[in-house]
């Protein structure tokens, strides 16, 4: 039986290392070139020569602190550290390809909204309609202080400043210009009509935008919105918000995520297909399961201990330095030492008698090995779980994408589950099958309809 075409992401990071726990330091990496347009260039035209949908890039504002008090360690073993600007590096990558579409992560505290909608225009322009926004909140302390709080504002501050943030942008890109405001008449040296470009006078809790938008619209006018969440309130302002989403935990966990994902759009008076969902898989690949299960070996024979340890402090939000090593995951969870969190992680293990580091080495590489064929098995069975793509996670750079593409995906595609050719259009046409436009039923064309009647009745009077 041939499958529906999923989703492809690629999930990276502009940064030496991403989730790979210090892979950069193997002979067939090419992360050190992280700083070089040729590295990431190659990299897309990989991608776009599998027909991936998306390079998407994750982003933090702040080296993680929380293991032993202290960047260091994130500093010395390059755990997502030095971070590099990827909005920069998105308009060279859309040049060099096609088709490939772009995801960029953004959180509401890194910049003005008016500002950041006109730099969202500006990337939709010159990628012919190829970028999405990843909403972000931030989840880093030293984000925070970095851009001008005193630390992270609480969870409900952030998705107060969140709603009001996408209200302002979505009105700038929406309802300022008309569809027909651009004339372009150089007989009469008009570029566009005055009476077509309208200030947003946008005043909320957070954020005061008169406008009017800076840039005309663009192909997509809003770009592909992505988002991920995990909190009720989190999930709440996803299902009003989001093209995209993503499951939480793993494939056995997709379809209670999936359901839950699917039904906070509809509380949100839009409709169950207008979200797809996305789970996170690594792989490890190779032509018989003999050698794939020697290359995860020399893979995680590689990794730096230390990385792990900072980049799981940082999620689980403990300084996972605390616990001893060869302390078993039973000792732990018995003790009063864990945090909430933690102690809910530690529930996960398939085993209580394995220590604490064997614990984190395998949170850490939750990824599937196998040959191709066994790759394509676990990629149907998430499909049969109720997801509508995979945001494939790289072990070592290039070399786990170019595997797949090479490898995984000629079976993919003979099974259905991956395109054999792109389709036309931007992002959201070629995601979606629909226009590149927002459907009516979201909240930004809302915003749009309600600035509009407004007019019409001032103009009225």
């Amino acid at each position: 039986m041939t499958r529906p075409p999923l989703i492809f992401s690629a999930f990276n990071e502009f940064v030496l290392s991403h989730h790979d726990h210090g892979a950069w330091r193997r002979p067939d990496s090419r992360q050190t070139e992280l700083n070089t347009t040729a590295f990431w260039i190659d990299l897309a035209k990989t991608l776009e020569r599998g027909r991936f949908d998306f390079l998407f890039f994750a982003d933090v504002l702040a080296p993680y602190d929380i293991y032993r008090g202290s960047r260091d360690a994130a500093i010395a073993t390059g755990m997502q550290t030095p971070v590099n600007d990827p909005a920069v590096l998105i308009p060279i990558l859309a040049h060099e390809t096609t088709d490939l579409s772009f995801v960029l992560t953004e959180n509401i505290l890194q910049e003005p909204p008016y500002t950041f909608a006109r730099k969202m225009s500006t990337l939709d322009h010159l990628s012919d309609g190829r970028v999405a926004w990843n909403i972000v909140t931030s989840f880093l302390p030293g984000a925070g202080r970095n851009l001008g709080h005193s630390g992270l504002p609480s969870h409900e501050e952030r998705y107060g400043r969140a709603d009001d943030y996408v209200t302002a942008v979505f009105k700038l890109w929406e309802a300022s210009w008309e569809d027909d405001a651009v004339i372009a008449d150089r007989a009469r040296g008009v570029y566009a009509d005055p009476s077509k470009v309208h200030t947003i006078d946008h005043v909320g809790p957070y954020y005061t935008v008169p406008g009017p938008h800076l840039t005309e619209p663009s192909p997509q006018r809003t770009p592909f919105l992505f988002n991920a969440a995990a909190s009720g309130t989190g999930i709440s302002f996803a299902g009003a918000n989001a093209e995209v989403l993503f499951t939480s935990g793993g494939r056995e966990q997709a379809p209670a995520s999936v359901r839950q994902l699917r039904a906070a759009a509809v509380a949100q008076g839009r409709s169950a297909e207008d979200v797809k969902i996305l789970g996170g898989l690594g792989v490890v690949v190779g032509s018989t399961e003999e050698e794939a299960r020697r290359l995860d070996r020399e893979l995680q024979e590689t990794q730096s201990l230390e990385s792990i340890l900072v980049k799981l402090s940082g999620f689980w939000q403990e300084d996972l330095d605390r616990y001893p090593l060869r302390a078993t995951v039973a000792e732990l969870r018995a003790s009063s030492d864990p945090g909430a969190l933690l102690r809910t992680v530690l529930g996960t293990a398939p085993d209580a008698s394995w220590d604490f580091e064997r614990f984190v080495r395998w949170a850490a590489n939750r990824h599937v090995v196998g040959t191709p064929e066994q790759i394509a098995d676990e990629i149907d069975a998430w499909q049969d779980a109720g997801v509508d793509g995979i945001n494939l996670q790289y072990l070592v750079s290039p070399g786990s994408f170019a595997d797949f593409v090479d490898h995984v995906r000629p079976v993919l595609v003979e099974r259905g589950t991956m395109r054999a050719e792109y389709t036309p259009g931007t992002a959201r046409e070629k995601v979606t099958g629909s226009g590149p436009f927002l459907p009516e039923s979201h909240p930004a064309r809302r915003h749009r309809a309600a600035l509009a009647a407004l007019r019409r009745s001032e103009g009225a009077r």
